[in-house]
């Protein structure tokens, strides 16, 4: 088979942006090719959607229900419009995703309110949630129906199951909802070693988002629905939200092949060991603070900001608060150990120079 397309980019090149810069695992790929060929039921019709439901229930019980969607905010937005009435509000952590790098998607798109609260570590609690949990009643106020927590968070640092339950129990309790934003939920349950399940429906999230695309996947995640009784209308909102993919099979037949065996568990422990061995690079350099526990595959440093400009012409990166001269460095599931150990050496270069 011919074709005319060539490979514009250097293979080998690796940097320390983000999960999303590295490409798709070999299996996943392999996983696309085989469900290509032939025709099959279009948007979610399918045989490998039809399968994506029974590996759901291996991983979240028997009642939950995937809706696959392209991307991670369609995946949040989609499902906080599932929550929530037209007056209604989402509690989220003033860090979180859906309010700081969805471009007001969830606002805009969702048509909803986001009621933020500033957080030491991207951590909700109970106490945290009754800043913003009050004025029900009140028709000069977004009502609060959903508190909205992500695992791991934008911060690096992971819920234990038990703080999870404690704020499900809350948002219960208060009659809100609970979401959960797993765009990296694996590297979680990786350094938790636990099962996805253990801290989600479990202890009692509603609806998840849950992350392929940092994974391993070459695109697609879905809207998980744990509560039947907490959503109503998710098909509709999927295809208004413009997330209903026609080729369906081809996201779903992603997620199979992480998530039928343990890919998406090798791939997270990788990531978040290549992170740990970073850290524990970084914490022999004179002059480098870690700013937030290292608990899954995110490094948080705070170092001098013209060794981090010099630094990142050799190896990609961001800010993350460029006036304190704070810094994210992300490991993948294609890190390897000596793109840490060689990052490590030119950080260390860079730091005397």
């Amino acid at each position: 088979m011919r074709t005319d397309a060539r490979r514009h980019h250097d293979p080998q090149v690796r940097g320390f942006a983000s999960d999303n810069y590295a490409g798709a695992h070999p299996e996943v790929l392999a996983a696309i090719a085989l469900a290509n060929g032939g025709h099959q039921v279009a948007y979610g019709e399918d045989d490998y959607t039809g399968h994506l439901q029974r590996v759901m229930h291996s991983h979240f019980g028997p009642t939950a229900e995937a809706f696959p969607v392209f991307n991670g905010t369609g995946a949040n937005v989609v499902a906080l419009q599932a929550l929530t009435d037209r007056w209604g509000a989402v509690i989220c952590a003033e860090s979180a995703h859906i309010n700081v790098d969805e471009g007001g998607a969830p606002e805009r798109m969702g048509g909803l309110k986001l009621l933020t609260v500033p957080t030491p570590d991207g951590k909700l609690t109970p106490e945290l949630i009754e800043r913003q949990a009050y004025g029900w009643d009140d028709e000069h106020r977004a009502m609060p129906q959903v508190v909205s927590i992500t695992q791991n968070t934008e911060l690096g640092t992971v819920y234990t199951p038990d703080e999870i339950r404690a704020i499900c129990d809350h948002a219960h309790e208060r009659g809100m909802k609970v979401h959960l934003d797993g765009a990296r939920i694996a590297n979680a349950a990786a350094s938790l070693d636990v099962p996805m399940r253990t801290f989600t429906n479990t202890v009692g999230v509603d609806v998840l988002s849950l992350g392929g695309t940092k994974n391993g996947a070459l695109f697609g995640e879905a809207v998980v629905v744990l509560n039947p009784d907490a959503v109503r209308a998710m098909k509709h909102l999927r295809k208004l939200s413009m997330q209903l993919a026609s080729k369906m099979r081809f996201v779903s037949v992603q997620l199979e092949a992480l998530l039928a065996k343990d890919l998406w568990l090798r791939n997270a422990r990788h990531a978040n060991a290549m992170a740990q061995r970073l850290a524990e690079g970084v914490r022999a350099i004179d002059g480098v603070e870690i700013l937030h526990p290292v608990q899954a595959n995110a490094v948080f440093a705070r170092l001098p900001h013209a060794v981090s400009e010099r630094l990142q012409k050799r190896f990609r990166f961001y800010f993350w608060d460029e006036t304190a001269g704070d810094v994210r460095w992300m490991c993948a599931f294609d890190t390897r150990e000596d793109d840490v150990d060689a990052f490590l050496q030119a950080l260390k270069e860079e730091m005397v120079r």
